[in-house]
Formats: structure tokens, sequence, C-alpha cells
């Protein structure tokens, strides 16, 4: 009998560590396009420091030589400059950013924000890094937040067995990645258009096609009518960062639209429900398919077999989910 209780107790304390184990996770962005990437980032460090996920590495699909600087720059001020970054290749959007200068910011000539990556050319191949990535972790243990085109995802699907594993980029998916969350299209509505067609689709409609029909694993979309109905309230990029004399995330929200604009966090949902899906902080939809149509409008269809949910927010949903952004994107780095 005392041995029947050790075999209990030992069973449960290995189920109690298997749930703390924090979950690891791929940021896929567009960063530069839109400042709630930049938030987003900003919330995935405080949630690392926290041992709540591991970022895993950043991947990015704006075609800009500084996004991977500026992510270094913000990797390094958290105290995580060692986090890997892969960057596009012939990419969307290479057009200049409002923000992504302060890579280069210099006072007194050395760098206001301190970092190793300077051009982005210097950065690995995103697919690359993220076939490096999965091939290093547990089978069924990788959450992907995309939060910009899918162009990268796309890319990764197609690629072949190679000296990083021998499985194919969709293989690979399907065995380590457990969930994809996904900031995409709209499931509502928008004013008064009833086929609002949503920015990260539009910009790669082949990918988000590609994408919806051929990802293997579980889907959850965040729509944009949930990052819309969650503006981040510029009394904290006034107050919350001040904590230093110059911070990346503060400076870059005021180079994008400065206070007193409040910003949709679309990027931030995404974030938060793939590290904490179970803590109830958005509702889901019935299970079903997604369609990408050839404007890049987004359509649902229930099917109870089907792999993919969005997100729902109600009324009492909302002032939770929206302090904890903003708490986790203003949280000061922790001091070693």
């Amino acid at each position: 009998m005392r041995h029947l209780w050790w075999v209990v107790i030992m069973s449960l304390c290995a189920t109690i560590a298997t749930a703390a184990e924090p979950v690891g996770i791929i940021f896929d962005s567009d960063m530069g396009n839109d400042v709630d990437d930049a938030l987003a980032l900003g919330m995935l460090h405080s949630l690392h420091t926290r041992q709540q996920c591991r970022l895993l590495a950043v991947t990015l699909t704006k075609d800009h030589r500084l996004a991977g600087p500026f992510v270094d720059a913000v990797n390094t001020f958290y105290g995580h400059g060692d986090i890997p970054i892969g960057v596009v290749k012939n990419g969307k959007t290479p057009g200049d950013s409002k923000f992504l200068p302060l890579a280069e910011t210099r006072d007194g000539g050395s760098l206001r924000y301190p970092h190793k990556l300077m051009d982005g050319k210097d950065a690995p191949d995103a697919v690359t890094l993220l076939r490096k990535t999965l091939a290093g972790q547990p089978d069924g243990s990788v959450v992907i937040a995309q939060v910009g085109f899918s162009t990268n995802l796309v890319r990764l699907l197609a690629t072949p067995g190679d000296d990083i594993s021998p499985l194919s980029g969709k293989e690979l998916a399907a065995k380590k990645v457990k969930l994809l969350s996904i900031m995409a299209g709209a499931f509502t509505p928008i004013g008064k258009e009833q086929r609002y067609r949503e920015y990260n689709v539009v910009e790669d409609i082949p990918a988000a096609k590609t994408l919806v029909a051929g990802w293997p694993t579980p889907i959850v979309w965040s729509g944009f009518e949930i990052g819309i109905a969650l503006p981040y309230p510029h009394q904290s990029i006034l107050k919350d960062y001040g904590y230093v004399k110059h911070h990346p995330l503060s400076e870059a929200y005021t180079f994008y639209m400065p206070p007193p604009h409040d910003r949709p966090t679309w990027d931030l949902t995404s974030v938060l429900y793939g590290v904490f899906p179970d803590r109830g902080y958005f509702g889901l939809s019935p299970a079903g398919m997604v369609t990408v149509e050839d404007d890049g409008f987004t359509s649902f269809k229930v099917d109870e077999n089907g792999k993919h949910r969005y997100l729902t927010l109600t009324a009492d949903q909302r002032a939770r989910v929206l302090e904890s952004l903003v708490q986790l994107s203003s949280e000061p780095p922790h001091q070693k």
C-alpha cells in the first residue's frame, strides 16, 4: 500500500511539473508596419522573464533592413539579446517604417539601444530559422504567434527535408507545433463594412490562402474586431515607461502615432491567447474552417471536424484583457 501511494504521489508531481512547463513560442511578425508588433514583443519578454513562456525565436515578414536590428535592440533592452532572429527574403512591404530607425539612433556617438545585428542582411533566413527552431523542440510543444503575413509559414510548409531535419516543413509543423495563434482576418462586420479585408491577409493573399488550406495543426484566429475593441490607453505610454530615460516601446509608439492616440492592440491578443489559452481571457467560436477569398475577405464555416476557431470577447473579458496587455507590455526588465 505504501508503495502504491508513492507511485500516486510521484505521478501527481510529474503532472504538476508538466503543467508548469512554460510554452515555447515563436513570434512571427511584420515588425515596423504598426506599433502593436513592438508592444507584443515587449509582452513576450515580460512573460519570458517570468518563465511563463520561452521566447524561442523571432521571425520577420517585413522586408526591411532595420526590422531585424530593431528586434535585436528590443531583445537586448530586455536582457534577452541571445534570442535568434530570422528575416524574410524577397518579402512584402519593403517600405520605410516610422519607428525602425530607432535601431540606428545615437546619443553622443553611442547607440541609444545597444545591439549587435546592424543590418537584416546579416541575419539568417526566417524559414531556415523556423526549421532549426522547430527541429530542436519536443513534439507538440511549440506555439507560433503569427501577427504579420503568412509568407514565412507558407514557405516553411514547402521546404523538403535537409541537414537540419529529414522532415519536410509540413511534417515538422505537424510534429512540433501544437497551436498557430494568428492575428489575421475579420469575423464580424467592421463598422459599415460587411466584407472587411484585413491587412495581414490582403498584403499576401496567395500565402494566406495556402496557409488556411495546408497548415496541419489547429489555428486560432484573432480577427480585426478583437484588437480594435482593445485600444491601448495612451496614458500608459506617457506614464508607465518612464522608469528609464529612453524606452524602445514608448518611443516606437510615439514615432508611429503620438499620444493621445489609443492604438488598437491586435497583435498582443494573439500572444496572450497563445501563452494562456486556458485562462478565460477570450471566448472561442465553434470549430470550423476559415476560407480566404480571392479579394482577401475571410469567411468562416462551422464544421465539427474543422481545425480553425476564432476569438470572441465579452464586455467583462475586455476589461481584464486590456489590463493584462498594459501590465505585461509596460513591465520593466528584471535586474540581474
